[in-house]
C-alpha cells in the first residue's frame, strides 16, 4: 500500500509487515503543487467556512463565487473571454466535444492519431459528425483529409498540445496555419501543459505565442496544478452554448468548494510562480542526461516527460515490480492499448523536488533491473 509521506516525491511501502520509504517517478502532480502547505491550508479554510460538499448541480445548489472566481481565473490565464469548470479533464472534453458536434448537421472532426481517450468518446459520442483521423502530428496528411472534406460542412481540428505517452509537443501554429485555410475550429486539450509551459504557465499555446489563434482551450487543474477538477476557455458565445447544453456538465454534482478554493489559489500562485515551472525543466534535463549517460534506453523527449523503452508489456510489469520491491522506485509501466505493441515503456515525470541523489540511485537501479552496465560519466 502507497501512502503519502509529505512534500516530496516519497510514499512509504507496506510490505510482509516491512515499511520502507519510495519515490514516485510517475506521478502527474508535475509541481508537487498537490501536497503544498499553502494550498492544504486554503482547502483546510474553505472546509470550515463551506463545508465539505458541494450541494449538488452548478444550476442548483452547488454554484458559488469560489467557481465564478475560478472560470474567470482559467480565462484569463488563457487570454479567453470565459471559461467553464467541469468535474474531470476527462468530463470536460468528452461533454465540450459531443455538444459542439452536435449542434449543427455533418460537422467534419479531423482528430489527431494520439489524442485522448477522453476526445474520442465526445467525438464518438455525437450523432451525425463524421471523424476523420489524421497521422500524429503530420501536417502533410493534416491537409490532404482537410481538402478532401466538403468545402461547406462544418470543421474542427482536435489536437493535444504534448502528448504524454511520447512526450513529444505539436506544431500548433502550423495546423492553426491549416485550420485558416480550411476554415475549420481548432480544439486544443492542453492537460499536460497548463501550469508548467509559457510566461504565465497558460501551456505550449501561450509558449509558443498562439494562444489567440484557437478556439477553444481546454486544461485540468488534477495535474501540475495539483487538484481535481477539468475546465474549457473560449468566447463567451461558446461557452454560454456548452454551459446551457452539455449534459456532463448540467447534470453532474459540482467540485465542491474544497477543492474549487486551493484550485484557484494554486493557478493564481503559479502564474507567478517562475522558478519552480523552472524547475520542472531542470530537473527533466538532468535525467535526461543521467540516463543517457549510463546507456539507458531513453526515447525522444521534447517536454518534461522522460520516457524509457521496455518493448515487452510482461517485462515491463516485471520491470516496474522489481523496481519498487527491490529499489524502492515507483515507475509505472506502459502497455498496450495505451501505446503499440512492442513500444512498452516506463513513465518518469521527474519533479522539483526529485534530487541528484534520488536520480543517481534510479539510475543505477534501472540499470540494475535491466541489465544494462552503467557507463562513465562524460
Amino acid at each position: 500500500m502507497l501512502k503519502q509521506a509529505g512534500r516530496f516525491p516519497r510514499y512509504s511501502l507496506d510490505q510482509n509487515g516491512v515499511t520502507r520509504e519510495v519515490i514516485v517517478w510517475s506521478s502527474n502532480d508535475y509541481l508537487g503543487m498537490g501536497t503544498d502547505p499553502m494550498l492544504i491550508e486554503v482547502a483546510e479554510r474553505a472546509a470550515r467556512e463551506h463545508g465539505v460538499g458541494a450541494g449538488g448541480t452548478r444550476n442548483i445548489a452547488g454554484n458559488s463565487p469560489l467557481h465564478r472566481a475560478l472560470e474567470e481565473e482559467l480565462a484569463s490565464l488563457h487570454g479567453k473571454e470565459a471559461g467553464l469548470v467541469f468535474v474531470s479533464g476527462y468530463v470536460s472534453n468528452q461533454a465540450t466535444l459531443q455538444t459542439i458536434l452536435q449542434s449543427l448537421p455533418n460537422w467534419q472532426v479531423f482528430s489527431d492519431a494520439k489524442n485522448h481517450a477522453s476526445m474520442i468518446a465526445g467525438i464518438k459520442a455525437a450523432r451525425g459528425a463524421t471523424c476523420h483521423i489524421w497521422a500524429h502530428n503530420d501536417l502533410a496528411d493534416l491537409r490532404a483529409k482537410l481538402m478532401a472534406a466538403p468545402k461547406d460542412a462544418p470543421k474542427i481540428v482536435v489536437f493535444e498540445s504534448v502528448y504524454s505517452m511520447d512526450a513529444d509537443i505539436a506544431p500548433i501554429g502550423a495546423i492553426c496555419d491549416l485550420a485558416d485555410e480550411f476554415g475549420a475550429m481548432t480544439y486544443l486539450d492542453e492537460v499536460h501543459a497548463v501550469g508548467m509551459y509559457g510566461p504565465n504557465g497558460a501551456g505550449v499555446a501561450e509558449r509558443d505565442g498562439v494562444a489567440h489563434r484557437l478556439d477553444i482551450i481546454e486544461g485540468t487543474l488534477a495535474k501540475a496544478f495539483g487538484c481535481l477538477g477539468g475546465y474549457v476557455t473560449g468566447s463567451a458565445e461558446l461557452i454560454d452554448f456548452v454551459r446551457s447544453t452539455a449534459s456532463g456538465f448540467i447534470f453532474t454534482t459540482s467540485l465542491p468548494p474544497t477543492v474549487v478554493a486551493p484550485a484557484l489559489a494554486s493557478v493564481r500562485h503559479l502564474r507567478r510562480d517562475h522558478a519552480r515551472r523552472a524547475a520542472l525543466f531542470e530537473r527533466s534535463d538532468a535525467l535526461k542526461a543521467k540516463l543517457d549517460r549510463a546507456g539507458l534506453p531513453r526515447l525522444p523527449s521534447v517536454s518534461h516527460i522522460v520516457p524509457v523503452h521496455v518493448g515487452d508489456a510482461a517485462l515491463c510489469t516485471k520491470v516496474s515490480q522489481r523496481l519498487l520491491q527491490e529499489h524502492g522506485h515507483y515507475a509505472t509501466p506502459i502497455n498496450y492499448p495505451t501505446v503499440p505493441r512492442g513500444t512498452e515503456r516506463l513513465r518518469l515525470t521527474p519533479g522539483p523536488f526529485h534530487t541528484d541523489q534520488m536520480m543517481d540511485d534510479l539510475v543505477a537501479s534501472l540499470s540494475d533491473v535491466l541489465g544494462v552496465r552503467k557507463a562513465e560519466a562524460a
